[in-house]
């Protein structure tokens, strides 16, 4: 395996890409979705499965983990892949989408964000220098710039402000950064819902000559056509020879539609979320277990599928789990629904390879459209 970070177009099909990223800890295959291990693990899930499901990278959260267990204890005991048992590629966010999530628990300024634990109410100081030394302590492969996320709607003065401080904490993050063989800094392309704004944040963003580049501050409220007019916009001003990771996105049918605009990186709590509260992602669409037609359903969620979560258990057993609240019922739809994500991104990469993408959007799409199974 390379000694450096690279990342290789493979195949293209209109905008769509599949591509290779290579490092000391391995391949990310593209279009890829990271599974999201916010405090050192993918909920529900045992590291071993989220790997076999296909999973080549999985995401930490720095805001978390800064708290628990913290980020110098995290290097004593050998950074957060021996830690998680994960010698995997590891992508680590800069914090910023949590701090600021805080709203009356944190200040900030041109420095950085002051804000109050939600652990334990102690007070914290994250600068960009900070962020970087935090995400270095954890040992991460991909490391995030420290940035400030504008949820939307928003004024545009306000999101003018964010985006340009959020440049000014890039350059930081980049100094901060250094040079660190086989690994990556990635800035992130702020601007909100307003066109001017993106693509002043993508061009500055791109003189920085960055390893990667993300696009953040969507998925926060607005439509998803919001969402894909600034990829529409964004994308073509991104280098061609660069990665592209879309934050916090997405549901399937998002994943589809930015992959055709050009985008590498998803990451998403959603399938997690979600399979935890009793609701199951299948290439039928989405199927919830609590619902009562499935008490007495001996057929499983998709016979098709290689996941045993999926192929092996009865819906009824299922949801008798998800209605009891048994904690197994979280694991397996979990399961299940990671193993769909990772599903849905093999047939994207293979697609494109082929030429067929806008052939297997579609053919994906009607299967959704279609529906679950009809009730026993």
């Amino acid at each position: 395996m390379t000694t450096n970070f690279q990342f290789s177009v493979l195949a293209e099909d209109g905008s769509a890409r599949r591509g290779s990223i290579t490092m000391p800890r391995g391949e990310v295959r593209t279009p890829a979705f990271m599974p999201v291990g916010t405090g050192g693990t993918v909920k529900a899930m045992y590291m071993d499965q989220v790997r076999a499901l296909g999973a080549d990278i999985i995401l930490g959260n720095t805001y978390h983990l800064m708290l628990r267990p913290g980020a110098e204890r995290m290097a004593r005991l050998g950074g957060l892949h021996e830690f998680a048992r994960w010698p995997h590629p590891i992508l680590t966010d800069s914090g910023g989408f949590q701090v600021m999530s805080l709203a009356g628990l944190r200040k900030i300024t041109e420095q950085g964000v002051t804000f109050q634990s939600h652990v334990d109410g102690s007070r914290h100081e994250m600068s960009p220098e900070r962020s970087i030394e935090i995400q270095g302590l954890l040992g991460s492969d991909i490391q995030m710039q420290l940035d400030e996320c504008v949820r939307l709607p928003a004024d545009e003065s306000a999101i003018e402000s964010s985006m340009e401080m959020s440049l000014r904490w890039a350059e930081r993050c980049k100094e901060a950064f250094g040079d660190q063989p086989g690994k990556a800094m990635f800035g992130i392309v702020q601007g909100g819902d307003i066109q001017h704004l993106r693509e002043r944040s993508a061009l500055a963003l791109k003189d920085m000559d960055l390893k990667g580049y993300a696009i953040g501050g969507l998925a926060v409220g607005e439509p998803q056509d919001v969402m894909l007019d600034m990829l529409d916009i964004t994308c073509p001003l991104l280098p061609q020879h660069r990665p592209r990771y879309l934050m916090g996105v997405g549901t399937p049918d998002d994943i589809l539609k930015s992959v055709a605009r050009g985008i590498d990186m998803f990451d998403c709590v959603m399938p997690t979320r979600a399979g935890r509260h009793g609701l199951a992602y299948t290439r039928r669409g989405k199927v919830n277990l609590r619902n009562a037609r499935h008490a007495e359903d001996t057929r499983p969620l998709d016979e098709r599928s290689d996941c045993p979560a999926a192929r092996d258990y009865s819906r009824a057993y299922l949801h008798h789990l998800v209605r009891s609240n048994e904690a197994l019922g979280g694991m397996l739809l979990t399961w299940n629904n990671l193993a769909y994500y990772q599903y849905l991104m093999q047939g994207i990469r293979d697609a494109i390879e082929a030429g067929r993408y806008t052939e297997f959007m579609t053919q994906t799409q009607a299967e959704w459209e279609r529906g679950d199974l009809d009730p026993v």
